[in-house]
């Protein structure tokens, strides 16, 4: 006859260190992920902010590209003036230009550079790189994406993890009973 307490005692530190793997593997593997939304991001934001600072005109930088944030999952860039103005935009959400938070700009001024998860509107989440660039007409880049693949692979890894952990939880609980009742 299997002793329920003598397994419970065995099984709770099993169980402990498998909850605790799952969760740092969930949280490294989400992390890499969001962080690497950010790449694509990083690099034409200082490449842009690079060509503005040499004098080359927001509106001859962008071209004629729109991106509906609501419908797109393309990359966007948005020029801001030195107050924090958008002056040139390729991204447009319900017929405006979307305008980030002032304390993304008070920020990026004092540290040159901020990435952030912007949510402009309500299920519309996008990785933002906002860079700051100086010159004759000093102001930043913001260059984003949507984060609705990387949102749909975090859902697939969160339910990976559950079900491998319930997997463990489980297997190593009928291991400990099987090896009690022999």
């Amino acid at each position: 006859m299997v002793k329920f307490k003598s397994v419970l005692r065995i099984w709770a530190p099993i169980a402990t260190v498998a909850i605790l793997l799952s969760g740092l593997i969930y949280i490294s593997v989400q992390q890499a992920l969001r962080q690497s939304a950010n790449d694509p991001q990083i690099q034409i934001a200082e490449d842009l902010a690079q060509t503005l600072q040499n004098g080359k005109s927001a509106q001859d930088a962008l071209g004629q590209t729109q991106v509906d944030l609501s419908k797109s999952l393309a990359t966007f860039i948005i020029i801001f003036d030195d107050a924090g103005k958008p002056i040139a935009s390729q991204a447009v959400l319900d017929g405006r230009i979307p305008i980030p938070p002032a304390g993304v700009f008070t920020y990026t001024r004092q540290y040159k550079q901020d990435m952030i998860t912007w949510e402009p509107k309500p299920n519309i989440r996008e990785a933002a790189v906002l860079v700051k660039f100086e010159g004759s007409n000093p102001g930043f880049v913001l260059v984003g994406r949507s984060l609705s693949e990387v949102e749909k692979r975090l859902s697939a890894l969160e339910m990976q993890v559950k079900l491998g952990l319930a997997a463990a939880l489980l297997g190593s609980l009928v291991i400990l009973i099987i090896i009690g009742s022999v």
